[in-house]
């Protein structure tokens, strides 16, 4: 917006007097050298323009500032987007499973997500997945390190895990129950 707007507004307050120092008007003779310092004024007021986007441009590029201009709407959208993508991508490796849940983490805009199997939410329904998030989201308020309220947060979706889902066999080697960061 200061890119568009800055060069009109500087044409306009330069050219706006059309008096000399001494109050009096502009002759008809000096119109003519007007016309033609218009079009040079233009053609650098274009140039600066482009110049200040492209700075603006360069200074948005930079995550930390470009962090906080970003509408939280946005942020939110974008962090629901990559939850799901993960969660399809792992869903694609498990076999038959109706047991999977996923904790999103999104440290940088201190966001989280989790998502369960329709198997599994249909018997746990929302609480156990609202309570694992509200820890999480407590832990990151306290403090920046998460960590506590991410190990509440699986001993909370474990337990909604083992009341409906007991272990009956050995582990699927297929998948890690290591802590996958992006």
């Amino acid at each position: 917006a200061l890119a568009l707007a800055l060069p009109p507004i500087v044409l306009a307050v330069s050219l706006a007097p059309l008096t000399d120092f001494t109050g009096q008007l502009w002759l008809v003779g000096q119109m003519g050298a007007l016309q033609s310092e218009l079009g040079m004024a233009i053609g650098l007021y274009a140039a600066a323009q482009i110049v200040l986007f492209l700075v603006v441009l360069a200074i948005v590029h930079i995550p930390a500032v470009r962090r906080p201009l970003t509408p939280r709407a946005l942020r939110r959208h974008r962090v629901a987007n990559a939850a799901h993508r993960q969660f399809v991508s792992i869903g694609a490796r498990a076999h038959s499973s109706e047991t999977g849940v996923l904790i999103f983490v999104a440290l940088e805009d201190r966001q989280v997500q989790i998502l369960a199997d329709a198997g599994i939410h249909q018997k746990c329904g929302e609480t156990p997945w609202s309570r694992a998030a509200n820890a999480i989201t407590s832990a990151m308020k306290a403090g920046d390190d998460p960590t506590g309220g991410i190990l509440e947060a699986v001993d909370i979706c474990g337990q909604a895990l083992r009341q409906h889902y007991p272990a009956t066999g050995p582990h699927d080697p297929s998948l890690s129950p290591r802590p996958l960061e992006v």
